[in-house]
């Protein structure tokens, strides 16, 4: 008898923990989130998510948001897989059945089409298709987001807040800090402070991150330095007026890149025979002492999953076995 009320009393608190739990899943809404393009009002949790952004779109399936279609890049390239997304979550959106929206040139009636309930767009860069927001908000409410000035944790926890899953963002986050912390510890840095960059092939065109970017907070939270440019170079802006990078040109690449170590993004180990092969180069600090590395070619872009791994390509750079 005993055994049998302990039984329906303990199911009893489970299913009143559950009821809980979901009750507090379901608060909150409606919820009025800043975006990039003004107030974005959502009257309940998405269930069908549309990404524009294929940068964005690694973010979100972090966090398991439910995202149905997402903008692609070319595909079979060093940086993206066969459906022209990252390397890095490729698999990931194949598990979930993600669908491949458009290549390149953003189309709003292939978003109409998947009949979303959220449209996530970016604010700058290549995937952005901000020029069609108007378009957007008349199918879904419409979410632009900066990613150029925010670390990915700030990403997540943004999504988060949009899609319900701030409980999946905080244990990602809580997740990498520690093995982030973990790597701090143990990491001997090279020769401070450091260039991080895009190298493109020739070094006619060399994209600097900032201390704004993804990439330098990152750096920066492992102890890393970040070099910056001197005043009198002059960047290019043909990418437009970002905040994440800083992109040098002809005879001001080599004056700008000052630091005393080199790390290079979107790059795997050929990409630093290259660069110190280039005579453009070659009276840097960093070249003339050998002081080049390379970070794995899913760093151009960082969500959870590359961030991940360019912890494991600091790791074993710079953690002595």
């Amino acid at each position: 008898m005993f055994k049998r009320s302990f039984t329906a009393i303990f199911a009893l608190v489970v299913i009143t923990l559950i009821t809980s739990f979901a009750a507090q899943a379901d608060s909150g809404w409606p919820r009025t989130l800043q975006s990039a393009s003004g107030s974005v009002t959502l009257e309940k949790a998405p269930q069908r998510i549309v990404s524009t952004s294929v940068t964005l779109t690694g973010s979100l399936l972090a966090i398991d948001a439910p995202v149905m279609a997402s903008g692609a890049t070319a595909p079979g390239s060093r940086l993206a897989d066969e459906q022209g997304f990252f390397r890095q979550w490729g698999d990931v959106a194949k598990r979930k059945n993600v669908k491949r929206l458009y290549i390149g040139e953003p189309s709003a009636e292939a978003v109409a089409a998947e009949a979303p309930d959220l449209i996530i767009v970016s604010a700058t860069g290549n995937d952005s298709a901000i020029k069609l927001v108007d378009q957007f908000s008349a199918i879904a409410p419409t979410l632009v987001v900066n990613y150029d000035d925010k670390s990915w944790q700030q990403l997540v926890t943004l999504l988060g807040q949009a899609t319900g899953h701030e409980a999946d963002a905080a244990a990602r986050i809580n997740a990498f800090n520690q093995q982030q912390e973990a790597l701090k510890q143990a990491i001997t840095l090279p020769p401070q402070p450091v260039t991080a960059m895009v190298f493109n092939g020739g070094g006619r065109a060399v994209n600097v991150w900032t201390a704004e970017s993804a990439q330098g907070k990152l750096l920066q939270q492992l102890g890393f330095t970040l070099a910056v440019p001197p005043a009198n170079v002059q960047p290019l802006h043909s990418m437009g007026q970002r905040k994440d990078i800083i992109q040098l040109a002809g005879e001001n690449v080599a004056s700008g890149l000052n630091g005393h170590t080199f790390l290079l993004f979107a790059a795997e180990d050929p990409a630093v025979q290259q660069l110190m092969q280039n005579p453009f180069l070659a009276e840097t600090a960093a070249v003339k002492q050998h002081q080049v590395y390379a970070l794995g070619a899913d760093t151009f872009r960082l969500d959870y999953y590359s961030a991940s791994h360019l912890l494991a390509r600091l790791q074993q750079l710079f953690v002595k076995s």
